[in-house]
């Protein structure tokens, strides 16, 4: 079955890029009356964006966009989720444990926060649990989940803060090392400050402290410390690699292939790696399907390659979640949910 289990409604900071790309959704979904590139379709699509702009991320208009690009893909399921760091009500986790001194670093992160956290968690989970109906009318499951960062020091914050929530499912991530968001391009000559090799065995320790916190149903993007190309040679990341899955394992968490690197920054490469990926194959470790998309048009485009890369090194069940429960799907079977099975974690 075809499915995509990590894509995002919207996220700042709001710029030119962000706008192009909205522009761009919105024109590739949307069905417009006049011809492309007419001075009619450009004041149309001007009005659209002013729309979309005012309406917020929250709308139902722009959700509609994100079904009706399941339906042209044929995804039978979609699990929708937002990053923790965009709700008001969770600064004060973000603020304790990322760097935000009065220091360049700690500066452009804090201008990065204020921009980003503006939305209410209430307003997000009110949205799609109020569309489930609406997409399984429309042939595509619909299932609620949230990414949330780890920290080492904050597992009891967490757990706090992700009960008593209908999630579908969680998503754990690490995007954060002593403080330093290393995926923000603005900051990637850090990794100049580092040895590689040790950087990674630290990545790698906060990567397995957050399986072993059980706090999650499915870890994200193994490897995403490689995201802007430095990485050193990835035969000495192979017993991390061994040690990621067996922890994997151990707590019964699955991960994902996520194409986000792929197509959206300068490694080109899926997470977990292609030699990741065959260790977490001979581990038997559980996976997901995911696109990180954070447009519309970018939902599900990679899911069938993604299924065909699984099943070359052996892998040929993928994992869906509802109310915190397992399901796997055998990958052959593609139309319909008769295999279905509960997996007890």
């Amino acid at each position: 079955m075809k499915i995509d289990y990590h894509l995002h409604l919207e996220e700042g900071p709001y710029s030119p890029n962000w706008l192009k790309r909205t522009f761009e959704a919105v024109n590739h979904l949307d069905n417009n009356a006049h011809p492309s590139h007419s001075r009619e379709w450009m004041l149309e699509q001007t009005i659209k964006l002013h729309k979309r702009l005012k309406s917020g991320p929250y709308s139902m208009d722009w959700l509609d966009l994100y079904l009706q690009q399941a339906k042209d893909l044929g995804i039978q399921e979609v699990g929708i989720v937002d990053h923790l760091y965009r709700f008001k009500e969770y600064k004060a986790y973000y603020e304790k444990h990322i760097h935000l001194k009065n220091d360049e670093l700690g500066n452009l992160q804090r201008k990065w926060l204020d921009q980003v956290c503006v939305e209410s968690i209430d307003e997000f989970i009110a949205l799609i649990e109020n569309t489930k109906q609406k997409w399984e009318e429309n042939g595509v499951k619909l299932r609620l989940g949230i990414e949330a960062d780890y920290f080492l020091d904050g597992e009891q914050e967490l757990q706090e803060i992700l009960e008593n929530q209908p999630y579908d499912y969680v998503i754990g991530s690490v995007h954060f090392l002593n403080g330093w968001g290393f995926d923000n391009p603005e900051t990637q000559d850090l990794f100049l400050n580092y040895d590689l090799s040790s950087l990674y065995d630290e990545f790698f320790h906060v990567v397995e402290k957050a399986i072993s916190s059980k706090l999650f149903d499915f870890v994200a993007h193994l490897d995403n410390l490689k995201v802007f190309g430095y990485r050193p040679d990835e035969e000495i990341l192979i017993p991390a690699y061994r040690r990621i899955a067996e922890r994997l394992v151990e707590t019964h968490t699955a991960t994902e292939i996520n194409a986000g690197l792929y197509y959206r920054y300068p490694i080109k490469e899926m997470c977990p790696s292609p030699t990741f990926l065959k260790v977490l194959a001979e581990y038997e470790v559980q996976l997901t399907v995911s696109s990180d998309a954070h447009y519309p048009d970018d939902l599900g485009k990679f899911a069938q390659m993604q299924l065909e890369i699984l099943q070359s090194v052996g892998i040929n069940e993928v994992i869906t979640f509802a109310k915190r429960e397992k399901m796997k799907h055998p990958i052959e079977t593609t139309k319909m949910f008769k295999k279905n099975t509960v997996i007890n974690s």
